[in-house]
């Protein structure tokens, strides 16, 4: 018996670490696009909306490989999968920033992305298997920190870097990020960790079980409604509130600051007030900013408006990957990746939705079509959150 088989055996502080660490990483390399659009649509001589779907194609890859990959790749040794998977990622990354065309730089980072497809469910599959029972939901929502913190670091980053020095650095920065985390999770990863197998059989079980498909509809309808959004924000602060860089790496910086809060509040409450009536409370808060997008009208009242969306952002993400494995812990390594499946979903699904929104009504129709994809997101939760009261404890 391996040691993520052992209940109770409890995750290293190093291990987290690690995992953390990964995940910032990927969560970077997602979301260095979205950051650096103005000079993509700028070098490769596309507008915004057709280098918005450079968002579309990788979240489809991810989409498509999550499931399939956590059930093929389930019985080899995480150690393995997770530090190859980051080596694979920071290679990718290095040789997008070499592509010479949207058209060469489409497949490769169809590609890249695949790497984050398997590590980011592998990563909560082997911390949850290790994590003491009653200590699951914050074992799982601590690694989900990194993302939030790459939303604080990242996103600013690659928003800045790319409109003063180009968005080949950007990228280039997250292939040294991402060799840098393969080389940590090596190293304070234990060896022989194989959590219980899945296979695809698995995966046409769970998406036969309607109580668990509500859930990660949720996922998918929340992308959705924050990347009709969210994809094209850095050309929206730059064409409508006529930001500077600086401004604008500053909005991303303030956004990331209160997705890192919002991450660290759902860590230590998430046991105490269920996965999914905090999930629930994450996707209202996202739902007010985009009610409230019309009165940002300069950066100091944008600011304002974002801080509840990202209070909600990473932190119902997180509360919603823990929501699954509480509802079916055995099954724990596919719903994780079968709802980072539905969260590249949405986000496809939301990006290409903006982009023909953009190309034919303006910046101005973004938030409402954003607010009415959250609002039925939050309304899907509060009714799953009542469905779950009626069930009986998972074992």
């Amino acid at each position: 018996m391996t040691a993520a088989a052992l209940p109770g055996v409890g995750a290293s502080a190093g291990t987290r670490w690690a995992l953390l660490l990964g995940n910032f990483a990927i969560g970077c390399g997602v979301m260095v696009v979205p950051g650096a659009l103005n000079d993509l649509a700028r070098d490769l001589a596309v507008p915004v909306s057709t280098a918005g779907q450079i968002i579309t194609v990788a979240a489809w890859a991810m989409a498509v490989s999550a499931p399939l990959l956590a059930a093929l790749l389930s019985r080899f040794d995480r150690r393995w999968l997770l530090t190859v998977s980051l080596a694979w990622f920071a290679a990718g990354h290095a040789l997008s920033a070499a592509m010479p065309s949207l058209a060469a730089l489409l497949p490769v980072r169809a590609a890249t992305v695949v790497a984050g497809a398997v590590f980011t469910p592998a990563a909560a599959a082997v911390v949850g298997a290790l994590a003491l029972p009653h200590k699951r939901g914050e074992a799982i929502t601590f690694i989900f920190l990194g993302w939030s913190l790459a939303s604080v670091l990242g996103v600013p980053m690659a928003n800045y870097v790319s409109e003063t020095v180009g968005w080949r650095t950007a990228f280039a920065i997250v292939s040294a990020l991402a060799a840098a985390a393969a080389l940590g999770t090596w190293l304070h990863t234990p060896a022989g960790l194989r959590p219980s197998a899945t296979t695809l059989r698995d995966l046409a079980g769970v998406l036969a079980r309607p109580d668990l498909m509500v859930i990660v509809a949720v996922t998918a309808l929340s992308a959705t409604g924050q990347f009709a959004l969210f994809g094209y924000m850095a050309p929206y602060f730059h064409h409508v509130l006529h930001a500077s860089p600086a401004e604008a790496s500053g909005l991303f910086l303030w956004f990331g600051l209160f997705g890192l809060a919002g991450s660290v509040w759902m860590t230590r409450w998430i046991d105490r007030l269920g996965a999914g009536r905090a999930a629930s409370i994450g996707l209202a808060a996202m739902a007010m900013s985009l009610l409230c997008w019309p009165w940002a009208t300069g950066v100091a009242s944008m600011a304002l408006v974002l801080t509840p969306w990202a209070l909600g952002c990473f932190s119902s993400n997180s509360a919603q990957q823990a929501r699954l494995a509480a509802a079916a812990p055995a099954l724990a390594a596919v719903l994780v990746s079968l709802n980072s499946s539905a969260m590249y979903v949405g986000q496809g699904i939301g990006a290409a939705a903006g982009g023909l929104l953009l190309d034919s009504l303006g910046y101005a129709s973004l938030a409402p079509a954003a607010a009415a994809g959250m609002l039925f997101a939050v309304s899907l939760s509060l009714w799953a959150v009542r469905r779950e009261r009626g069930r009986p404890p998972a074992r």
